[in-house]
């Protein structure tokens, strides 16, 4: 009987440790970029995290595991990120515009943006009030990147985006979900990626 009952508890112990990520980046019918990955804090962890926070947090963080190699900069007109050594910036957004549960970056402009689309598309952060939870989101929308050049990407470049730009971009913003994850709650064994139906489109 003892041993039934550690082995429950082991087995509930291994149950909160899994941290999911949900997770969704598709080509939409425009051959505009969507990406959009999310996960659910308990309301008790979550502490005095906002929309301004999770910005600031992310815009540090991307500083951090590129080793400077791309720099956010606050400049009078918005947030450059920056190429460290070169002053090229990489994709550049306006000031960004808070509401309630949400700060939302635009973009405006930057080498990895089609020029004739400089100013499409959106960097968005939330930290919404759920039923038990608070739901951490980072959602890229519209976005039209310079890879695929135009509204009929070739195979090539489709792929070329996929493997690239898209893989960095996933990969970057599942890892800062995770380790956010892991400073208000604590550490998990691991992170169970779990694909969602947001938008309809393309997988990339």
């Amino acid at each position: 009987m003892q041993y039934l009952m550690l082995m429950a508890k082991y087995l509930y112990v291994i149950t909160l440790a899994f941290h999911e990520i949900a997770c969704q980046q598709v080509m939409v019918e425009d051959s505009s970029a969507f990406s959009v990955q999310w996960t659910d804090l308990p309301i008790s962890m979550a502490g005095e995290l906002t929309a301004v926070k999770l910005l600031v947090r992310y815009l540090g963080y991307v500083k951090k595991c590129t080793l400077t190699l791309i720099r956010p900069v606050t400049m009078e007109t918005g947030i450059e990120f920056l190429l460290f050594g070169t002053g090229l910036s990489l994709i550049t957004f306006l000031h960004p515009v808070f509401t309630e549960d949400f700060a939302t970056l635009r973009i405006c402009g930057g080498f990895l943006v089609q020029p004739r689309q400089c100013n499409r598309g959106e960097l968005r952060f939330g930290v919404e009030q759920m039923s038990g939870s608070v739901r951490i989101s980072l959602q890229l929308s519209e976005f039209r990147p310079l890879i695929l050049g135009n509204r009929s990407p070739s195979i090539i470049r489709f792929w070329l985006y996929r493997l690239t730009q898209a893989a960095i971009h996933r990969l970057v913003t599942v890892r800062f979900l995770s380790l956010l994850y892991r400073q208000l709650v604590g550490p998990s064994i691991r992170t169970k990626l779990v694909n969602v139906d947001v938008r309809a489109g393309k997988p990339v």
